[in-house]
């Protein structure tokens, strides 16, 4: 497909998308709504780069809730401990978030399947650890607090509703560049190597390089999306950023539909708020949760955007789901 054509119907989906997120807060002016769709939007960013990951390099990651903490941990350590300004604080994270995913990243990546997996839980296990037990820096299990707003044109994003604008701006922003790797020569590549490390390697693909990369973008994505909650929150603590988090992404990924931006988005938008929707069952709220996600991934194991694409291509309208976003290239 001529890459003019994806772009126009990337962007055929994502002004419209553009258009739902501006008009929202002029419906929902509830501050704790707001809220759920403030982290929604955070989960959003974190997702996207997980999905580079999973999606289109082929490599399962259970440990980016660990990336997330460390975006966090560091901007809201420099801000409030050391009077840093916030933005350059948010830099800092994420140069080094990606120090770390480098050095993470270089050996774990040779490793397959399930060792892999159990790897990268090992590092967001031992993050998770050092967050409670380092408590002179990060204040232990109760958390750092003190961590100041974000500052825009003199304007702190001290509000739900101010923050509303950044969390989902940097949430739009972010499909854009990774819409961008994904029909790079990069992203063919990481194509290849989802498909056939053996046949891309003998292909000359780089494939330990291309990999160790597109998991330090994905952990740059959680990183930002980390100091993004530390500073909208003002309080960081390590619960937040176990491992039961970084199971919760993946789910997310799988939910929305592996390889695909819009499901990405999707399954973030779905899953993030869905426990805020289920909290009048009370004391069943977790079965019931459970129960929806079994269900959803025995029933539409291809994800929610996956399921929508057949659906349109059985009524003949190939293309509404624009593929600029997917894993999987169409004539």
């Amino acid at each position: 497909m001529n890459l003019t054509v994806q772009a126009r119907r990337f962007m055929a989906g994502l002004l419209p998308l553009i258009l739902l997120v501006g008009l929202t807060p002029l419906v929902v002016t509830n501050a704790y709504y707001l809220n759920v769709l403030n982290v929604t939007a955070l989960n959003v960013l974190v997702v996207t780069g997980l999905n580079l990951l999973i999606g289109c390099a082929g490599q399962i990651s259970l440990g980016h809730a660990a990336f997330f903490g460390i975006g966090a941990y560091v901007s809201a350590i420099l801000t409030a401990t050391y009077g840093v300004n916030p933005w350059l604080a948010l830099v800092a994270a994420a140069l080094a978030t990606a120090l770390c995913a480098l050095a993470v990243g270089a050996p774990t990546l040779r490793l397959k399947g399930n060792y892999l997996v159990m790897a990268t839980l090992g590092f967001n296990i031992i993050v998770n650890v050092l967050l409670i037990q380092w408590d002179d820096l990060t204040g232990g299990s109760g958390g750092l607090t003190g961590v100041p707003p974000l500052v825009l044109f003199g304007l702190p994003l001290d509000t739900d509703y101010r923050f509303f604008w950044l969390a989902w701006g940097a949430a739009l922003i972010g499909l854009l560049p990774a819409r961008n790797l994904l029909h790079s020569h990069v992203g063919r590549a990481l194509r290849a190597l989802h498909d056939s490390p053996a046949a891309a390697a003998s292909c000359g693909v780089p494939i330990e390089g291309y990999k160790i990369k597109v998991f330090v973008v994905s952990a740059v994505y959680a990183s930002v999306a980390g100091s993004l909650y530390a500073h909208y929150f003002g309080i960081v603590t390590p619960r937040t950023f176990d491992i039961f988090k970084s199971v919760e992404l993946v789910t997310m990924c799988l939910v929305g539909g592996i390889g695909s931006l819009w499901g990405g988005l999707f399954g973030a938008s779905f899953l993030t708020p869905l426990p805020q929707l289920l909290h009048v069952f009370e004391e069943h709220q977790d079965i019931i949760f459970g129960a929806v996600l079994l269900l959803l991934l025995i029933f539409l194991p291809q994800g929610l955007v996956g399921r929508l694409e057949e659906a349109l291509a059985r009524r003949g309208i190939g293309g509404a789901v624009m593929p600029g976003d997917s894993l999987e290239e169409r004539p």
